[in-house]
């Protein structure tokens, strides 16, 4: 079994004051990394680097709001003046604002987008420019959602946003892999300040609160853990185990791993000479068309009461 060993690596990691962000930040520290943790709350991001230095780890607090070019030079600048270079990012941060499309706003939808996806690419740009200086290589791991893989009702902005971070960690993966820097999506699921809001699970997180395990139908059937769980990717995928994984998406979550697809045609029908509108409804609905693809998240199995 290969040793996960970051010393001397130091990393970024936006929005990571609490939550999935602050675990992901604590195991990169446990496996040896420097750490920049940045938040948007100057209390908050204080707190986990003082837990981080609990633990026995290293870190520093960059508190900005992700989004603009500033934002992102800053977290890069602030790696590179405490501790000389930068080796890792991972783009976590991000909020919400819920609404179906037709009573969501401009502000609702560019206030996600820009922190989840032009957040990630000022980030991702600002530390590509110096790992390629660097010469030595690096890691993105860009922080996905199941919304972006199947879309998910009322998150119009949320979902677009997750989708565009899968298609730039492929996009990236191309374009920044003769520099030797890998490029990734994770995929987590977890126990967070977000899907407890969803009263199926609003009961089993709040157990787990109070000391209970959560079920292995959970864990398991659903991949659905602590965030503590989904952090173990993150170190992995930066180590020198994972250099030969490079444009992927990667769920995980509880105890469950696994790969998700990319868009392909599933498929196909032709007609000599092209198509019509009438050719195609004559044939569409038993060539193309016979299984539509589902959408949206699927609903949580529950054990029969």
């Amino acid at each position: 079994m290969p040793s996960i060993d970051l010393t001397g690596k130091v990393a970024v990691v936006t929005g990571s004051g609490r939550g999935l962000g602050l675990a992901y930040a604590h195991a990169l520290a446990a496996h040896g990394a420097s750490v920049v943790v940045n938040d948007v709350d100057e209390a908050v991001a204080e707190a986990a680097v003082k837990s981080i230095a609990e633990a026995g780890g290293t870190a520093v607090a960059e508190v900005v709001p992700v989004g603009t070019t500033e934002a992102a030079e800053r977290l890069v600048n602030r790696a590179v003046e405490e501790f000389g270079r930068l080796d890792v990012l991972v783009t976590n941060a991000g909020i919400l604002r819920d609404k179906v499309l037709w009573k969501m706003t401009d502000e609702d939808f560019d206030a996600v987008v820009t922190t989840h996806l032009k957040g990630t690419f000022t980030c991702a740009r600002a530390a590509a420019v110096r790992m390629r200086e660097q010469g030595e290589g690096g890691t993105l791991i860009l922080v996905g959602s199941p919304a972006g893989q199947r879309g998910n009702f009322g998150q119009t902005n949320y979902a677009a946003a997750k989708a565009g971070i899968a298609a730039m960690a492929r996009t990236w993966s191309m374009e920044l892999g003769r520099a030797n820097i890998t490029v990734n999506a994770i995929v987590p699921v977890a126990a967070t300040a977000m899907t407890e809001t969803i009263p199926a699970f609003a009961p089993y997180i709040e157990a787990m609160r109070n000391g209970e395990p959560l079920p292995a139908f959970l864990r398991k059937g659903e991949g659905f853990g602590t965030p503590e769980d989904c952090a173990a990717l993150v170190p992995f995928l930066a180590s020198e185990a994972a250099r030969s994984i490079t444009g992927q998406a990667i769920g995980i979550g509880g105890d469950k791993v696994a790969l998700w697809s990319h868009p392909q045609e599933i498929r196909t029908a032709y007609a000599d000479g092209g198509w019509t509108p009438e050719t195609l409804a004559d044939a569409f609905p038993t060539s193309v068309g016979a299984e539509l693809q589902s959408v949206g998240i699927p609903a949580p199995k529950f054990p029969e009461a």
